[in-house]
């Protein structure tokens, strides 16, 4: 493991950012490793919609570990999987569940400091001991991007310099507690996305969707990953919607 954990860490060059088209169980896994990706990462809307469920951990963590460990077992490629807040608020039960997502063969996953029931994020202090408890269940290797949720949780209007150091104190505070990146959904101001790529001393990801800059756009602001999120599932289900209709004409 310590060699696939190096190997997807490498993957984050700033400017030249890694692609992660999200899947969300084995068979959408080995469909974008056979598309040539580098990696493979779940998005937690994409993998509780296909089992049926709610996002916000609505999927039951015993079914979200057997869908990870799926995942690991069906691709050679590293696979990162979106924990939400890892189930857990009281720091043992934390551990404990990051503990089992690295026994899955995961190399990374995403932490995110939103609250589950959406009303808000957790505090700074609390988030990055959120931070280090999932570090200290982990191996050391293992990927821990730490995602905040100010710009998911803001109208794109508000989106402006005091939000961006707002993130930036958030960041420094998830590096110093051990966080390997930091994942900024929602931001597409390439400014803004610069301006904390340059204060973090972490890889930076961000979310494409359409009417996100291109690719090119972000890794010119110094972003080392993307992610799609839940775009490729709805991409998939409308396929499969559209062409269910046309076969059922009569």
């Amino acid at each position: 493991m310590t060699d696939l954990f190096a190997a997807f860490a490498g993957l984050h060059c700033p400017g030249d950012p890694l692609i992660l088209f999200n899947a969300w169980d084995a068979g959408s896994a080995q469909a974008v490793a056979r598309a040539g990706a580098q990696a493979i990462a779940t998005g937690s809307w994409s993998v509780a919609a296909a089992h049926g469920a709610p996002d916000g951990e609505g999927l039951p963590l015993g079914l979200a570990l057997a869908n990870a460990r799926r995942m690991v077992t069906a691709v050679d490629l590293p696979v990162t999987i979106d924990f939400e807040g890892g189930y857990a608020v009281d720091p043992g039960l934390l551990a404990d569940h990051f503990a089992a997502l690295a026994e899955t063969g995961a190399v990374g996953a995403n932490f995110e400091d939103g609250m589950i029931d959406g009303a808000g994020l957790h505090p700074l202090d609390q988030s990055a001991r959120r931070v280090a408890t999932a570090r200290g269940a982990v191996p050391a290797g293992f990927f821990l991007n730490a995602r905040t949720d100010l710009f998911l949780q803001a109208a794109a209007p508000s989106h402006d310099r005091h939000l961006a150091d707002a993130a930036i104190e958030r960041g420094l505070a998830y590096a110093d507690a051990g966080a390997s990146g930091l994942f900024v959904p929602g931001l597409i101001d390439l400014k803004l996305v610069e301006r904390i790529a340059r204060a973090v001393p972490l890889p930076l990801n961000v979310m494409a969707f359409p009417g996100a800059p291109s690719a090119r756009a972000f890794g010119e602001a110094g972003v080392a990953r993307i992610s799609h999120g839940p775009n490729p599932w709805r991409l998939a289900m409308k396929e499969l919607e559209d062409a269910a209709r046309a076969a059922l004409k009569k």
